[in-house]
């Protein structure tokens, strides 16, 4: 009998322009370090976001922006993807661009409000009743379908459950047996029953039914200790959008009217303000009896000068709420004109009044040495050999062009290569490529030059 091993593309199709970073990479004393975690240079710039990261941490700096600001290409959203890298996934981080607020079906300042509320998580503790064990009974029982016909229905099920401590033997609601069947629970398994909402969840295969062979693909877990019915701790993490939500959809009837105009709502719905102010009210209630914590989390907004006057002057009200994240703008804008305004020129395109309340963090272009790194870092993390020579190479048309292009430019080499027949990407490869594809500056020059062969 053959068999193959079949390699996982999981890896391949996850890579994306900043898959390579991994955390701020700073020392124990808060001092970064030249190469680390993904990131090269920029070690203020990286310095600054571990400070802003214990501000989080410390829940200090709840209600308050800063503002990454540089030319393009030097970093400025891969620090703030290390900065949620930081924090963990216990602490909401929400990434959105300047010019998602426009669209044809939602207010600008809704979506603003939508993203502030993803931001903040609340982590709640919650004491409950339930039933675990391992499964030694698992039986339906069925009677006459009450509808009439020849078909029977399921009235009830009997489920036995086993703990080092003791069994029981449960009735339970046919409503769960649909549920242990998604499950794919059976005699062996050891699940979990919660008491009040009938939740099931199935933890794994009992190991005493473990066998001596490894091509078992079943986890498996140790016989639960104590009694049958016990209290579990149970934490979860949800976010405030998400209490808008579920609040906010129609708890209509299961008939078929009822699911057809459902299905005619349209998919984008604005949550009312005062079914916020509701679940504010409920959320401080909860802070208050000691069942939950407000976990202040990260609203980045990539190219921040997109947004316009209004939502500048929603922000300042959104920042001073009761209730607010931490807010990372970024932008690589000089002076422009604001957006939504005709001729009011600002640093960055946004406000002053609104700049007077940021903390700004300055990003420098990167050096040779440091282009040459970020480069190598890119190429391995793609998988990518390349020779010493196509690094210079590519180093000198980032210099002549952009970081950006010249890291384009391994994927369409390395497969020159591969048709060459060679192992690493040379510099030939990569004046070739460069050949077929031109960068944005060579492309304003054909522009400039030859202004008539293009329609206006």
């Amino acid at each position: 009998m053959k068999i193959e091993e079949v390699k996982s593309t999981t890896k391949t199709q996850r890579i994306n322009a900043h898959s390579h970073v991994k955390g701020l990479g700073l020392n124990e004393d808060g001092s970064a370090l030249q190469t680390g975690a993904g990131l090269v240079g920029q070690a203020q710039a990286r310095e600054a976001a571990g400070y802003i990261v214990d501000l989080i941490r410390s829940k200090r700096m709840s209600g308050r922006a800063a503002l990454f600001a540089g030319p393009p290409g030097t970093g400025k959203t891969a620090i703030a993807l290390a900065i949620s890298q930081e924090l963990g996934t216990k602490v909401p981080f929400c990434p959105m661009v300047g010019s998602e607020v426009y669209s044809s079906e939602i207010k600008k300042t809704e979506v603003l409000m939508e993203n502030f509320r993803r931001a903040i998580g609340l982590r709640i503790k919650e004491v409950k009743e339930v039933y675990e064990g391992e499964v030694t009974e698992l039986t339906p029982v069925e009677t006459e379908n009450p509808m009439g016909g020849y078909g029977k229905t399921v009235s009830h099920v009997i489920i036995g459950l086993k703990t080092a401590k003791g069994t029981k033997q449960l009735k339970l609601d046919p409503s769960i047996y649909e549920t242990l069947q998604k499950e794919r629970v059976e005699v062996g398994d050891v699940i979990y029953v919660e008491a009040n909402s009938g939740a099931v969840k199935r933890q794994g295969r009992s190991d005493t039914y473990a066998t001596e062979f490894d091509l078992e693909a079943e986890e498996y877990v140790p016989l639960p200790k104590g009694d049958v019915h016990k209290k579990k701790e149970v934490i979860q993490d949800v976010t405030l959008h998400d209490l808008d939500t579920a609040n906010a959809q129609p708890q209509g009837g299961q008939d078929i009217l009822s699911m057809m105009s459902q299905l005619m709502k349209p998919k984008k719905t604005e949550i009312t303000e005062k079914l916020r102010l509701e679940i504010n009210k409920v959320v401080d209630k909860y802070i208050d009896q000691g069942i939950a914590e407000l976990v202040p989390g990260v609203l980045f907004i990539d190219e921040v000068h997109m947004l316009d006057i209004e939502c500048f002057t929603f922000l300042h009200r959104a920042l001073e709420s009761r209730i607010a994240p931490i807010v990372i703008f970024a932008t690589n804008r000089g002076r422009c004109v604001i957006k939504g305004t005709e001729d009011i020129v600002s640093p960055h395109g946004i406000p002053r009044d609104l700049i007077d309340r940021l903390i700004i963090i300055r990003m420098k272009p990167y050096g040779l040495e440091e282009v040459v790194k970020i480069i190598q870092i890119r190429a391995q993390t793609e998988g990518i050999k390349v020779d010493n020579e196509a690094l210079q190479e590519l180093s000198s048309i980032s210099e002549r062009a952009s970081l950006r292009y010249a890291v384009r430019l391994l994927t369409p080499a390395n497969v020159l290569a591969q048709q060459n027949g060679n192992d690493f990407v040379t510099a030939e490869e990569i004046r070739d490529a460069a050949d077929l594809f031109i960068d944005a500056k060579t492309s304003a020059q054909v522009l400039a030059q030859h202004p008539n062969d293009y329609m206006k």
